[in-house]
Parts: C-alpha cells; structure tokens; sequence
C-alpha cells in the first residue's frame, strides 16, 4: 500500500516550571508524524517522536535531518507492511527510539482507520479505566505542598514525588505530612530521584525513606553505574525502580543481561524513550521469569503521545497505578477524550479530538 508521509514540529508550553534533579523544563519541542494512503488522503495516522532533552538517545542536533530522511524513504515504500523490527532495520532507527514510537504509533491509527484507536478496547469505549499517580514536581516548599494538596483533594490514591533538588529535610517533611494524614493502605507514596544521589548519600537517604512506607524509589543514583545498582538493589531498605538505567539499551542480550544482572524490584517502560510499545513489550517479557515488577510513564508527550502509551498500558491490562497523568502539562496540548478523575484516566468516545494543527 503506498504511503505518504510528512512530520510537524510543535513547541509545547508549560503551564509552570516544571522541576526535576536535570533542571527546570518551560518548553518542550515535539515531532508528529502522519502517514496516509494515497488512494485516500482523509484517513490518517498520526503518531509523535517526542525525543527529551538530555536524556533521550536520539536528542541529536541532527534529529530532524533523520526524521526528513524517514519521511521521503517511507515516501517510497510500502511502509504498512513492515513490523517493528523491520521498521528498525529498514530506517536505522537504533539511535532514535522516539522516531521509532512516532511511525509504529502512526501506523497502528492508520490501520484503525485514522480515529486515534491505537488499542481498541473498553478503555477506549470509556467502560473502564487506568489507575495513575498524581504528580508532585520539584520546586519550593509551598510550591510542592500546593500541589501536595491539590491532588489529594482531587483523588488521588498514589502520589509520586520528585526528590534530590531541594533540601533533603524539606522533601521529608512533605512525605511525613502524607503518612500523618493517610496510611500506607490509603496512600501508596513512590519517589522519583533521577540520579540525583551519590552512592553512600543513596544508601542513607533510602534508610531515611523506608520509616515512611514507601512504595519504591526510581533511579537513586545516574545511570551507567552498574555495580553500584546492583549493590543497592541487593541491600535497599525500599524498593529501586530503574528508569534512566534502561534507556539506551538495544538488544535483546543487552536488556536480559543488565536485568539479570542487576536484579531490580521494578523498571519504568517509557515508550518514548525505549523504542515504542513492541520494545516495551520485549522488556516485560525478560522482567517475568526474574519477577521484576514494571509500570509504564509518559515522557512529557502531548495527548497523541499520550493517547497511545495509555492505550497501549489498558492494553496489557494493568492494574497498579501508571505514569500517565501528564495531559494537563501544557497550555498548548492537543485536545483530547483523555481525562481525570479521582486519580484514574478515562477515555471519553464522545469527546471529540481537535486536530487543527495538522489542518
């Protein structure tokens, strides 16, 4: 089936200062991508390659130049035809899992008939819906106690709290206000350090953390200290995630040995960042016989980004609270039928998506 393709570049606008341990996000630059049939130039799929900043394989001064070479090979080709690994292979997508998100995303909605249907299901018939945890980004005391509260006021049953950019203390003192007021069994409390700590600094402060119930911690110390992880995976006081640790990984030897190896409690699947929903999948795969747990998160997409990751977690029929409660980030965001309610994301069939940009 020949296929045309094209992308357009959007500037995602924070509606605050977004803080984590790698600093402070205002803007976010985004990709989407469209493929259409030429016999029918309506229907159209659209997907997005989101790459992030300072952390994403492919943020390359050199990523649209390949996401151009993408679209005019593509151009020529019966690209529907071609799976995951195929797609990898065919455009030397390796170094750019964000593109590779982008075309498989695209090509599922073109195949659903260009509705955004990534993953029909009865998530996308709005008959049920995905447990999330509300986020706490860093920044000043009040700042995070604001949003503290305001997400307990709306629901939430799992809060995650960005660590390691402010003062150790203040960031214990909100986790203590959370277990004065709710138990562990009402509140699941999850951390989110982003490599912010040195080795024996992580030792301690997860001592410090294991006093108040929590969940698990993600990425205590920088990726691409394998040893050390393994260490504090073996000896935590609480539960270690991997997040930034995957990313970057190609093959499927490299993933079962860093898995094998390590022995973490969790991993955090970032489509965006991984390689898309396929790679995501082949992750879990290796995370079963080992009994390591995973969750997936968003990576600061817009809604269309967004759209396919939830669709993809509803899916896979998850059950423990997901990463995916970015939507409402943006001034500028897509309109969508994503929502929230009292900390579950649904997927509204009778709102309709606004898609003038792409007009």
């Amino acid at each position: 089936m020949p296929l045309s393709t094209t992308f357009k570049k959007h500037t995602l606008q924070f509606r605050f200062e977004a803080g984590t341990s790698r600093g402070v996000l205002k803007t976010k630059d985004t990709w989407f991508i469209s493929l259409w049939n030429q016999k029918d130039p309506t229907i159209k799929g659209i997907g997005e390659c989101g790459p992030l900043k300072g952390l994403s394989p492919d943020d390359r001064t050199d990523f649209e130049i390949k996401l151009q070479e993408v679209c005019e090979k593509a151009n020529s080709d019966s690209l529907s035809s071609f799976s995951v690994s195929d797609i990898l292979e065919k455009f030397s997508l390796q170094e750019y899992p964000s593109i590779l998100f982008g075309i498989e995303t695209a090509l599922l909605d073109l195949k659903n008939g260009g509705q955004r249907l990534i993953f029909p299901s009865p998530f996308t018939e709005g008959k049920t819906s995905i447990p999330i945890n509300g986020l706490v980004w860093m920044g000043g005391e009040k700042f995070m106690q604001d949003q503290l509260e305001e997400k307990i006021q709306q629901g939430y049953s799992c809060i995650k709290l960005k660590i390691g950019a402010i003062d150790f203390d203040t960031e214990i003192k909100l986790i203590e206000s959370i277990r004065k007021n709710f138990s562990p069994e009402q509140m699941t409390i999850r951390v989110d350090a982003n490599g912010a700590f040195g080795f024996e600094e992580a030792k301690e402060k997860l001592k410090l953390l294991s006093n108040y119930f929590i969940h698990s911690i993600e990425q205590p110390i920088k990726a691409g200290l394998p040893e050390e992880m393994k260490a504090l995976c073996a000896d935590a006081a609480i539960p270690i995630a991997l997040d930034e640790e995957i990313i970057g990984i190609k093959t499927l030897e490299e993933k079962r040995k860093i898995l094998e190896f390590i022995r973490p409690h969790y991993i955090i699947l970032k489509p965006t960042l991984v390689g898309g929903m396929e790679m995501s999948r082949e992750w879990i795969r290796l995370t079963i016989p080992l009994s390591i747990g995973w969750w997936i998160t968003s990576a600061l997409e817009s809604n269309i980004g967004l759209n396919a990751i939830s669709q993809f977690a509803a899916a896979l029929n998850v059950s423990m609270p997901q990463g995916l409660g970015t939507g409402q980030l943006y001034h500028n965001n897509i309109e969508s039928p994503l929502t929230i309610k009292k900390g579950q994301l649904f997927y509204d069939p009778n709102k309709e998506w606004d898609l003038n940009i792409f007009s």
